[in-house]
Order: C-alpha cells, then structure tokens, then sequence
C-alpha cells in the first residue's frame, strides 16, 4: 500500500520519534553542562563574602585594630 502517499508505514513514524528524543536528550545534556560550568568534579566556588565578614576577618587576624574596625564598620552601615 502507499500509505497516504507518505512512503513510511507505522515503523517509520516511530523512528522519528526516537531521532526526536535522542536529539532532545542530547540537548538537555549540553544545556546541564554548560549551566554547571562544564564542571562534574562536585567543586564549586564558595559563595561571596560580605563586606562586613570581610572586615571582620580582618579584625579578627589582627590586620586593624578596634577603632579602625568600629570606624570602617560605621562606615558599612552595620
């Protein structure tokens, strides 16, 4: 039979299924590693310190002392 005229019997319909999945798989997979860095080695940057933990660390170290703490801390708005 021609099959509507299309040349692909219920078998040929299927397959462009299967192409469309493997095509969509394969994109998920690109979209996943570029949205992680490309990195699957489970290291990630750690997160932003604040200014304030910034100087705190500072304070903490001994870099500056109490009143340049207070005063750059005044100056944070903290």
């Amino acid at each position: 039979m021609m099959n509507g005229g299309f040349g692909m019997g219920l078998g040929g319909g299927f397959m462009w299924i299967v192409w469309l999945l493997l095509i969509g798989l394969v994109v998920w997979a690109v979209v996943q590693a570029v949205g992680s860095g490309g990195s699957r080695s489970g290291t990630s940057q750690p997160p932003q310190k604040t200014p304030l933990q910034i100087l705190e660390e500072r304070y903490a170290r001994g870099e500056i002392g109490r009143d340049e703490f207070e005063r750059m801390k005044k100056d944070l708005g903290a």
